[in-house]
């Protein structure tokens, strides 16, 4: 049996790497922010079989090339008054209002995000505030949603941590039982934070993306295609 090797071929102007690896399943995955194409395969599949693999899923890797470049255009906010913040599904218009002191930020009544904050304050600056109170929102959402879990899928989580991520909406250290969340969950539906936090748990039980693991979701979560398919209109992944 051939070792683990790395290769990348073209298929239609499509560059994808190939990786040949010690596991039981495809996975094909489209990277940000340039639309970087890899292939990880098991370590018996040939050459034909690749091809064959790449060529039928070139409509879905073209739709999520071009996916991710529409998402590129997307004119980022400028954290200024007005502004629309997304939080757990919903659009929130933003106030500003300067003032000295430490940052502040706040959910008011009829759908405003405020901000506290120093006139001279950097874009940045309101970012990290602005990131600052979506953490603190998830953090308090969390750790209820794997109290709740855990007595249901019978694995206990060691560890949680929430982290700005460039590919992934979580993942899953099973040895250490740790799980990473990723900090953009704070604006998607709060379904899909609970389908995020359950599909990493499920891990725990299985490692890999098979019939074992799906099964899984399914006794444990039956609407979880839902969220999935939310999260999915969005250039990250789920491992």
């Amino acid at each position: 049996m051939a070792g683990q090797s790395s290769k990348t071929i073209t298929i239609e102007g499509i560059d994808v790497l190939v990786q040949r690896k010690k596991i039981k399943n495809v996975h094909l995955v489209i990277y940000p922010p340039d639309g970087r194409v890899r292939l990880s395969v098991p370590l018996h599949i040939n050459d034909r079989s690749v091809h064959s693999i790449i060529t039928n899923r070139l409509p879905w890797i073209k739709q999520k090339q071009a996916q991710i470049q529409s998402q590129k255009q997307i004119i980022q906010p400028r954290l200024i008054n007005d502004d629309t913040l997304q939080f757990f599904g919903e659009s929130y218009r933003m106030e500003v209002i300067h003032k000295n002191g430490r940052s502040k930020v706040q959910l008011k009544s009829n759908q405003v995000i405020q901000l506290t904050i120093k006139a001279d304050a950097s874009k940045s600056d309101r970012q990290r505030a602005i990131d600052n109170f979506y953490r603190a929102e998830l953090k308090t959402r969390i750790p209820r949603l794997i109290t709740k879990w855990q007595p249901i899928i019978g694995k206990q989580v060691n560890e949680w941590h929430i982290k700005k991520m460039k590919t992934r909406w979580g993942s899953c250290n099973i040895r250490a039982r740790r799980i990473w969340l990723n900090l953009e969950l704070a604006k998607q539906p709060p379904e899909c934070l609970e389908y995020v936090v359950v599909h990493e748990m499920t891990h725990l039980l299985e490692r890999y993306h098979n019939r074992t693991f799906y099964g899984y979701l399914d006794k444990f979560l039956p609407t979880w295609r839902k969220p999935r398919d939310i999260l999915k209109r969005s250039s990250f992944s789920i491992d």
